[in-house]
């Protein structure tokens, strides 16, 4: 007598019973129109998103091209507002050229497996990238390296291991976990004693680090350089949504003519490549916002520590504070919740150490007062060692 057949989805349920176990549960939870809980989880980091010039912006760009794009951008997805965007946006950074596209991980994969070098080609990719390069170094077909964490030695012994061949070295500028900067000089030492490119991603470096907010490779004094390229989101600093990556204007022709990510997908909406002009309009006029991003995240790091919690020292904006256990900093972020403060929460597998944090994001417009109650009810809620 033949078998009932199985569901062919019941795994999902040991999964899932797995991740319960696990303290790993991962839910969505619509967040409230205006005005809502005191907010240290988003990447808001200038306040732009509901700057009334960025929403404004937004607006007359739907009114005027439309609610989408209506297409890839060699196709009919491309306007008038994209190209200003590309062209202001690399003239900020200092870069030769500039192309946007839907999202920042969408620019990653384009930036990774169009630059790799195919089959023949090697890649050394730090241990605490972002998931987007993990998963570029994945469909890019060339030999990657994960090399330690933030160690130039050890990019240079692998790249000497492989003399002749075509490299990329591919780093966050400040890394999500724990907010730490690459060491961007000596990184791009070791790409000019070798002959290999450097690819950085600055999505949380733009409107934080360098001048008047202008990037980590801007500070590294890397903006423009003939081996640098830089990918970074508009979704953070810039309030809005889409990526970019700036470079010389051959390796964003050939990103034109290889990226996957930009070819065959619809190009960004226009609203949001009108609110991401007029944040970056917003921040050309008032630089002093990055200065503040890094202030508030000094602030919260020198009054956490100081009451006994361990948390990163930020290079930028991100304040990473340490939890016993995923459980823990479940019920942390959620007590915090419950307090009327947001923060973020990550967990295996979201962080490459297993350690589980608490993430806070500093952002320029939160005042003293916000500063004070922010600390407050994170020292409050915080696990004890007995919990």
């Amino acid at each position: 007598m033949p078998l009932a057949p199985q569901d062919p989805f019941d795994w999902i349920d040991e999964e899932a019973h797995r991740r319960a176990r696990a303290g790993l549960v991962r839910t969505l939870r619509p967040r409230e129109a205006g005005a809502g809980p005191l907010d240290l989880a988003s990447n808001d980091y200038l306040g732009l998103t509901r700057r009334p010039e960025v929403t404004a912006a937004a607006g007359a760009a739907a009114e005027r091209w439309g609610a989408g794009a209506t297409g890839s951008r060699l196709v009919t997805g491309s306007t008038a507002l994209h190209a200003e965007l590309e062209r202001e946006l690399a003239a900020f950074c200092g870069f030769e050229a500039a192309l946007v596209l839907s999202s920042g991980y969408a620019a990653n994969l384009a930036a990774v497996t169009a630059l790799s070098g195919g089959p023949d080609g090697l890649i050394a990719s730090d241990a605490g990238n972002h998931a987007s390069i993990v998963d570029g170094c994945r469909l890019a077909r060339a030999e990657t390296a994960v090399v330690p964490h933030t160690d130039p030695e050890a990019v240079r012994k692998t790249l000497g291991a492989h003399p002749g061949r075509r490299a990329l070295v591919v780093t966050d500028s400040v890394f999500s976990v724990d907010g730490d900067a690459a060491p961007l000089p000596e990184l791009a030492a070791v790409c000019r004693e070798t002959g290999a490119a450097l690819l950085v991603d600055d999505a949380h470096g733009l409107g934080v680090l360098g001048e008047g907010g202008r990037g980590a490779l801007h500070a590294a004094g890397l903006a423009g350089a003939p081996g640098a390229v830089a990918t970074l989101t508009l979704s953070k600093s810039l309030g809005s949504q889409g990526g970019a990556v700036l470079g010389p204007a051959r390796v964003i022709e050939h990103l034109v003519n290889t990226a996957r990510t930009f070819i065959f997908d619809t190009g960004l909406a226009p609203a949001a490549a009108g609110a991401a002009l007029a944040a970056l309009r917003v921040l050309g006029r008032e630089p002093g916002l990055a200065d503040r991003a890094r202030e508030v995240a000094a602030e919260l790091h020198t009054r956490l520590t100081a009451a006994g919690l361990t948390a990163a020292r930020p290079d930028a904006a991100v304040v990473s504070v340490r939890a016993p256990s995923p459980e823990a900093a479940l019920r942390w972020a959620a007590d915090c919740r419950a307090a009327g403060l947001l923060v973020g929460c990550f967990r295996p597998p979201s962080v490459p150490d297993g350690i589980s944090r608490i993430r806070l994001t500093a952002r320029a417009d939160l005042t003293d007062a916000q500063l004070a109650t922010a600390v407050s009810t994170i020292l409050t809620t915080a696990p004890r060692d007995d919990a």
